[in-house]
């Protein structure tokens, strides 16, 4: 380590200490590391105050804030182009502002930040995630990898390097990942990736509203035409990252704040509706009923059995990681004293890292459902909702993001007394059953992704929870990332 002016690693010891900073929980509290990255990146006791404030406090706060930003009063909601997604977009606008970036609002709703660094023709790095919540969400799913990205892109600019970067640097929180309102997800990344599929508009939420007649009510085109033009060109992008909070329990169960993603599992999004005869609770005699909802019953139960025990499952390793949930359920006209005939709707969400097993599996259960169907003399419609094929991380772009994550949490050689684990410990390599806007960014141009821990693994719920800390080395990896890129790239001539 470079040395340093006794009076700045005081103050960077004091605060360290003031912030009990533990970016490894299997360790005892070592400042090594962010003491190595503020000495390399800041020259003033002042700047080391900004940069903790930037990258963790700020970010923090800015969390907390979009937590708060809601359809509900009682809970976390804010779904593809509600009242709370609008306010969240113009929150997220002035923090780009506020780091040095150009801001504009897409013809979906995307937010962009851009700044063109040294040279605005060259292919730009895309870092970002998705603004939208599941219901009754938490508040770092889709926020976190915005936030974190914003902040760094903040302290590059606060050290000069912004204007001189060695490429356009832009970042995007993405309008709709979570497909809540119209079932269909990666509204806003499949749109600059150019994979959105020209029926969309034509999709209807449950009020009925098609995605044409709810853009238009904001005041943007809703036009085939202007959803094309969304669609940045592969010769204009030269990568995507994504820090994301893992959603599952590994790394926390590892002591670990960050891992490497290798793939992204392939995802098949289904919507089943059946339809039999609407009559009355107490006097259609059962044995001459065409009830929908014993049939729905059975299917889903149906849905369950062949994703734990069919025989296809064997011949891939682990079962290829396959996952299958029926997530909501839809009845019509939902009163308890009607067969509910005219529909009893479901959706089933499958998942695995084997798109070949997956596929096969939903060819199964669509056969399954619809002999059920034949046998209860129901009718039924099975839609394809969503498809995306598992994604392979970039590898060149892993060894950047690896080596940016080590730098996290990784202390100084000798420093610390403390020995160092395996590096394969440091930033374990993990699969994600989850999807992301990188899935559909992966048909644009080649990604990357970090994890984040997150407590108990919890996500999709109020319980949903990061540390500071932990916010911090998200932030603080981005800003590695983009200093090694800076280091190890020149600007193209102008």
């Amino acid at each position: 380590m470079a040395a340093a002016p006794c009076g700045l690693l005081l103050v960077l010891l004091l605060l360290a200490s003031k912030w009990n900073l533990r970016l490894h929980a299997n360790r005892p509290s070592n400042v090594l590391p962010l003491l190595c990255v503020v000495l390399t990146e800041i020259a003033t006791s002042e700047d080391s105050l900004d940069a903790i404030k930037t990258l963790r406090d700020e970010a923090v706060a800015r969390l907390n804030q979009l937590g708060k930003t809601s359809d509900s009063k009682e809970f976390l909601e804010r779904t593809f182009l509600s009242p709370a997604a609008i306010r969240a977009g113009k929150l997220v606008q002035e923090w780009m502002q506020d780091a040095g970036l150009s801001t504009w609002m897409d013809d979906i709703g995307n937010i962009h930040g851009r700044a063109d660094g040294a040279n605005a023709s060259a292919p730009a790095l895309l870092m970002g995630s998705h603004l939208d919540t599941v219901i009754d969400a938490g508040k770092y799913d889709g926020a976190l990898g915005i936030v974190s990205a914003i902040a760094a892109v903040k302290m590059l600019n606060s050290n000069g390097k912004l204007r001189s970067y060695v490429r356009p640097i832009e970042i995007i929180a993405f309008c709709d990942e979570e497909g809540v309102r119209f079932q269909s997800t990666f509204l806003g990344s499949a749109a600059v990736a150019g994979v959105l599929r020209p029926d969309i508009l034509s999709v209807r939420d449950r009020s009925g509203a098609t995605l044409e007649t709810s853009l238009k009510a904001r005041s943007f085109k809703g036009t085939r035409d202007s959803l094309v033009q969304l669609r940045y060109s592969p010769e204009s992008v030269w990568g995507y990252v994504e820090v994301h909070i893992e959603q599952g329990p590994v790394l926390e169960a590892r002591g670990i704040p960050l891992g490497l993603v290798e793939a992204i599992a392939g995802q098949t999004r289904l919507k089943v509706r059946l339809h039999g005869a609407q009559g009355h609770a107490g006097t259609v005699p059962m044995a001459m009923r065409k009830d929908p909802m014993p049939g729905a019953a059975q299917a889903i139960v149906s849905v369950e059995k062949l994703c734990r025990e069919s025989p296809t499952l064997a011949r891939v390793p682990g079962g290829g990681g396959l996952v299958c949930t029926v997530g909501e359920i839809f009845s019509w006209p939902g009163a308890s004293n009607v067969i509910p005939g005219e529909q009893v709707a479901f959706t089933i969400d499958l998942r695995a890292t084997d798109d070949s097993l997956r596929e096969e599996i939903v060819g199964e259960v669509e056969e399954s459902i619809r002999s059920i169907c034949r046998g209860r003399g129901l009718s039924c419609t099975i839609d394809k909702m969503h498809e995306a094929k598992a994604v392979g991380c970039d590898k060149d772009l892993m060894a950047s993001l690896k080596a940016a994550a080590e730098s996290t949490v990784l202390e100084v050689p000798g420093g610390g007394g403390v020995d160092a684990p395996a590096a394969d410990d440091l930033v374990p390599s993990l699969m994600s059953g989850a999807g992301h806007d990188a899935m559909a960014m992966s048909h644009l141009t080649k990604i990357g992704m970090l994890f984040v821990r997150c407590k108990g693994g919890i996500s999709h719920s109020p319980a949903e929870s990061v540390s500071d800390d932990d916010v911090l080395a998200s932030s603080l990896s981005l800003l590695h990332f983009l200093n090694n890129h800076l280091e190890h790239e020149q600007p193209a001539p102008i």
